[in-house]
């Protein structure tokens, strides 16, 4: 049974508002007035909070905005009860994080509709979706219901594209974004001498194209190929834009899906402007291996040309293979029989990345 807070100083409004709210088959709470409210939401953390805005003690934005700053009480749906239609009351409630107004007087349908429209969008909000294709097709098909777009809501297929093949380039219109399922991609930028400048690689769970896609201009900022055969799950312009911009509350979800660790990068950058050769280069040997694009001595990688890896530790590639070569010299990394680089002593690799020397 879901648990309601209902906060309302007149006393036959609050009755009626509950009884409405119990014969649906809510537990439903009652405080007269803010400050009482503010009290029982920190003590029974409600399912959902009802307030009415004008009330002696602590009016209904004091309440919003103090239960906003606990974090055990900042994520339960608010939905102000007021007689007030103004739009400046309807802009400070939501400017303070109300996710819904009812005016008095209302009707019962109106009120029950309300409270179980927010109690079930919450209850996607709480739920965790895994970086794979089913994860996102789960996502697709609750955010669907929430957004009333049907599409959204159909399966999608895989694509499978083989070693070296190209997703999309620098410069081409941007009509997708991609989830990869299996395999290994680079992205890349050109440079005005013709060379790559590489901006990342990325594994199963990891999204490509994002970016693009929310730029102005509608082209793909980068390139990206695959490293070897890959599969690929494709999300249509049209679809990415619609979670991105019809609601907030589901733009953030879907925004810190598509995330792909946005912390992680900009460590790399600081790491790149201040730490030592040989200590990017072990940070980076290692994040390959974690990624599956260099393997140890019982594993199979992938060719890792040795340009793509000066760029990643922001050096010139003679220097990337000085560095390598003085790694192999210590027993750190070595080649298979493909001439592949194989990372041999992963302990040392990892001493070296957290301490130079």
């Amino acid at each position: 049974m879901k648990r309601v807070l209902l906060i309302e100083d007149n006393k036959e409004m609050r009755e009626n508002t509950a009884e409405i709210l119990e014969l649906e088959h809510y537990d439903v709470l009652q405080a007269a007035n803010g400050r009482l409210g503010i009290q029982m939401a920190m003590e029974h953390l409600p399912d959902i909070i009802i307030s009415d805005i004008v009330m002696p003690e602590a009016n209904g934005y004091t309440v919003l905005e103090v239960l906003g700053q606990n974090t055990k009480t900042a994520k339960i749906p608010f939905i102000f009860l007021s007689a007030k239609d103004q739009k400046d009351d309807i802009r400070t409630g939501m400017r303070l994080g109300a996710d819904d107004y009812i005016f008095k007087p209302y009707r019962p349908e109106e009120l029950l509709d309300a409270v179980a429209m927010r109690l079930k969008k919450n209850s996607f909000m709480q739920q965790k979706f895994s970086n794979t294709a089913d994860g996102l097709n789960d996502f697709l098909k609750v955010a669907s219901e929430h957004l009333g777009l049907e599409r959204l809501s159909k399966d999608r297929e895989s694509l499978v594209f083989k070693d070296r093949e190209t997703v999309f380039q620098e410069g081409d219109a941007a009509h997708n974004l991609y989830l990869i399922e299996e395999g290994n991609l680079k992205t890349f930028r050109g440079s005005e001498s013709g060379k790559e400048l590489v901006t990342g690689f990325h594994m199963p769970g990891d999204f490509v194209g994002q970016l693009s896609l929310l730029g102005n201009d509608g082209i793909y900022l980068e390139s990206a190929v695959v490293m070897e055969r890959a599969k690929l799950l494709e999300i249509p312009k049209n679809d990415f834009i619609n979670l991105i911009y019809q609601d907030k509350e589901i733009s953030n979800k879907f925004l810190n899906i598509l995330s792909n660790d946005m912390a992680h990068l900009m460590s790399k950058f600081v790491d790149i402007a201040y730490s030592p050769v040989d200590q990017r280069a072990a940070r980076a040997l290692l994040e390959l291996h974690e990624k599956g694009i260099l393997k140890d001595e019982q594993h199979q990688g992938v060719d890792m040309l040795r340009e793509d890896f000066a760029t990643m530790i922001g050096v010139a590639k003679e220097t990337a293979i000085r560095t390598l070569t003085k790694f192999r010299e210590k027993g750190l990394v070595g080649t298979d029989k493909k001439r592949k680089l194989t990372l041999l002593d992963i302990k040392r690799l990892k001493r070296l990345a957290e301490f130079e020397g």
